[in-house]
């Protein structure tokens, strides 16, 4: 078991739950009772649920990975590429949108989420051998 892979899975896992259940009331439910427009009330909804999902599935690749050698790299490098990128939009959106960064402190949750999975998927790397045949 790789604990910093099982370290970054579990705190994905509780970065989904507080989106799902403290994200709802604060962002989700406002959104959906200020747009007047059906469609719009709909894509919101899909974007919530879809980050949710992918949240869920980033959660269950880490600890997947964190158990299984084989697919270490692969599951772990697609998770921090993902959490890297959201980390850079709430930086930039902060920044850009809000001049702050603290309006959208999702980036440091990402930021150690994606530090923790890069460290157990070098931990779990095989060294490449330079032995010539």
């Amino acid at each position: 078991m790789n604990r910093w892979l099982s370290a970054a899975g579990i705190l994905s896992l509780v970065t989904t739950g507080i989106h799902l259940f403290a994200g709802g009331p604060d962002v989700h439910a406002p959104l959906l009772e200020s747009s007047p427009s059906p469609l719009l009330q709909t894509y919101v909804s899909l974007l919530w649920h879809a980050t949710s999902a992918i949240l869920l599935i980033n959660s269950l690749a880490l600890l997947f990975a964190a158990v299984n050698g084989r697919y270490r790299v692969p599951l772990a490098g697609g998770v921090i590429a993902q959490y890297l990128a959201y980390a850079a939009l709430f930086v930039g959106y902060g920044l850009g949108y809000l001049g702050t960064l603290w309006a959208t402190p999702q980036w440091a949750a990402f930021v150690v989420m994606a530090g923790l999975a890069a460290i157990g998927a070098q931990s779990g790397a095989r060294p490449v051998s330079n032995v010539s045949v």
